[in-house]
């Protein structure tokens, strides 16, 4: 059983991704945030193992915004994959001083997806509110330290 520390950390982790999402829609309507129904087509066309239905929260569709009620997925080259790091510190120089956690399994499909799948890096504070998408090559390049860690159910 969680603790209620561990369960108010994830509380406000959630809430913290919620607000990251609005804010991404908001200030550029290229960010789509698809429904489940819509995460689970993508997930078809573009060839994705179900076990990595949780490791991307967002996507981009080139010539497509949030603006539009249905977009038709013809293309799957025109998707891009977009994994979700927020965080409510003052980063001026983002995603410089940024620290996340990431499961093995975002890793592997930015792996295999290369320029299709970005980690967006948002700061929500109100002196550095902005975002930065890297791909797993450009993150590569500026990791300072990555350590693995465990987490086990028992």
């Amino acid at each position: 059983m969680a603790s209620n520390k561990s369960y108010s950390i994830t509380l406000n982790n959630n809430v913290t991704e919620k607000a990251g999402i609005q804010f991404l829609i908001d200030s550029d309507k290229n960010f789509i945030n698809p429904d489940k129904e819509s995460r689970k087509v993508i997930m078809a066309l573009m060839g994705i193992d179900v076990k990595y239905a949780r490791a991307f929260d967002m996507i981009l569709v080139e010539g497509h915004s949030n603006l539009e009620e249905i977009i038709e997925l013809k293309q799957t080259s025109k998707i891009t994959l977009i994994e979700l790091k927020t965080t409510k510190k003052k980063l001026p120089e983002l995603p410089k001083g940024f620290f996340f956690g990431a499961t093995q399994n975002e890793f592997d499909i930015a792996a295999q997806f290369g320029e299709q799948y970005k980690f967006c890096f948002v700061s929500l504070h109100e002196e550095s509110m902005s975002y930065a998408l890297l791909s797993l090559k450009e993150l590569n390049k500026i990791i300072k330290t990555k350590r693995v860690q465990y987490q086990i159910n028992l």
